[in-house]
């Protein structure tokens, strides 16, 4: 199997070594990336494994593939493994649902920074959060760097990729669980609101916060008083804000 690893991340290029990934239990890619305008049956193959395992497929040019690649002989496809398996929503969801507590999920619409999403795992792990729902496109997955950030959070808090983070939504919904988006725009301030209930916290990403459809799918949205000069704290940090005061309420309410 062709690999070449650097610094940041494993690399995996041509097409019969990134199939057989693909077709092995156990082992994950974070994202493919494909020549444009490459076709035939095999690379259709691995386009539909890739759907099925929502890994992300991306068009690169020859420069950028030969590039990552190190060498011409990739075959116009490349790829980063995943430095963790996904989890599936129902299978979080229903882990999460069995647990001693009330469900404490996260959805983070859009982190592209790997060290910002390891950072966010490292601390849903410290607060006992049941896991992390990120959507496919426009937003880091697990790879090596996120692994090294979260400083080993990452083997330990289940991560959920899904193809549109609105869906999830309802699809948590359904489960009983509130909704909370934290965003500038909110109409109460964090402390204002009970989170002892089954909670999914919704965080934007970096620079561009919640998304507006994702937005409209909360049940309420909250936000973190500004008192400084500038007008927004990093999504690491914003997280670990609130998260402990989730962790505060239901500690609380248990004595």
């Amino acid at each position: 199997m062709n690999r070449q690893m650097n610094k940041k991340e494993a690399l995996i290029y041509g097409v019969n070594p990134i199939r057989e990934v693909l077709l092995t239990e156990g082992q994950q890619l974070d994202k493919i990336f494909l020549l444009h305008n490459r076709g035939g049956k095999a690379i259709d193959e691995i386009r539909l494994l890739a759907k099925q395992q929502h890994t992300t497929v991306t068009v690169a040019n020859r420069e950028r593939l030969d590039q990552m690649a190190q060498t011409t002989k990739h075959q116009g496809v490349v790829a980063l493994m995943a430095a963790t398996s996904y989890c599936d929503l129902d299978d979080l969801l229903l882990k999460a649902k069995k647990g001693p507590n009330p469900p404490f999920l996260f959805l983070i619409d859009g982190v592209e920074d790997p060290r910002n999403l390891g950072a966010i795992l490292r601390t849903v792990d410290a607060v006992g959060g049941d896991g992390v729902v990120i959507p496919e496109r426009r937003a880091s997955g697990l790879t090596a760097v996120v692994s090294k950030a979260s400083a080993g959070a990452s083997a330990h808090v289940p991560v959920a990729r899904v193809v549109n983070l609105s869906n999830a939504i309802d699809r948590i919904k359904k489960e009983g669980i509130w909704v909370v988006g934290l965003d500038l725009g909110g109409e109460i301030s964090y402390l204002e609101y009970d989170y002892r209930d089954p909670l999914a916290i919704v965080l934007g990403g970096e620079g561009k916060g919640i998304g507006r459809k994702v937005l409209s799918r909360c049940d309420q949205c909250v936000s973190l008083p500004m008192y400084g000069h500038v007008s927004s704290l990093n999504v690491g940090v914003s997280l670990g804000i609130i998260a402990y005061e989730v962790l505060r309420q239901r500690r609380k309410s248990s004595t």
